[in-house]
């Protein structure tokens, strides 16, 4: 199965990605966003894209702004027939923001162009950088299938989660979009929301890296239980893996 690392200018957690979903066992390819909008690629030529972390285009306009213009106005009908199709997103940090500025998340009725929500600058005002602890709130994503707790770290400016009204947030828990809750909320996100789906539950959008945690040595606990192995980000990229085999 092949798998598409979405780049841009300023993205820099693609190598990452890539190690990610190679680990799992996907063909995994980098693929710069002109090769889409030029026609070059085509969504359909692979089964799981990724939009990793980074500053795309510098976060001049906001971050993730500008992809997910391109996003939104000229590969959105692409997209939503990739997901419609079977197709699986994730989209982590910057990638997060781009899908939610978009519109693709939360993606009510599976209208992938009604920007609902977004992710702002941290309640704290300052970049933060640390290891955080999730809780799963629901299992939609086959992404998320057997895991009820994730170690993984977070580095942004920008990770507060902050839906436009209420309505929003009522029908996402409705919905049963909401992916992980941080078990202590490092930017200030409302109700504590780390990560969220789309309604059909293939596209994923996740604050926190789980591509920063694929060997057990780089996670902080290593040391009081130093036995190497996988890293608990990697369960993310195997779930799609096996998903997608079936």
């Amino acid at each position: 199965m092949n798998a598409a690392v979405l780049r841009g200018p300023g993205t820099n957690c693609d190598q990452e990605a890539v190690l990610a979903l190679t680990l799992a066992g996907f063909r995994t390819e980098l693929v710069h966003v002109k090769r889409f909008l030029e026609k070059e690629k085509r969504f359909s030529d692979y089964s799981f894209v990724m939009l990793p972390g980074g500053f795309l285009h510098g976060d001049y306009l906001g971050s993730g702004k500008i992809m997910a213009s391109l996003l939104r106005f000229n590969l959105a009908e692409e997209f939503k027939s990739f997901v419609d199709g079977g197709g699986l997103v994730l989209g982590v940090c910057n990638g997060f923001q781009v899908l939610a500025k978009a519109g693709v998340l939360p993606g009510f009725n599976g209208n992938y162009s009604a920007p609902l929500s977004t992710l702002t600058f941290n309640a704290s005002g300052r970049f933060e950088c640390r290891w955080v602890t999730l809780k799963k709130v629901h299992s939609k994503s086959p992404l998320l299938e057997g895991i009820n707790e994730l170690n993984v770290p977070i580095a942004h400016g920008e990770g507060r989660f902050v839906p436009k009204d209420t309505s929003v947030l009522r029908r996402l828990y409705h919905n049963r979009q909401i992916a992980f809750k941080y078990t202590e909320n490092p930017n200030g996100s409302v109700d504590d929301i780390a990560g969220i789906t789309d309604e059909s539950g293939r596209v994923l959008g996740l604050m926190p890296h789980p591509e920063r945690n694929l060997y057990s040595i780089l996670s902080p606990a290593f040391a009081a239980n130093p036995n190497p192995g996988k890293g608990e980000g990697l369960k993310l990229f195997e779930n799609a893996f096996a998903h997608l085999k079936r």
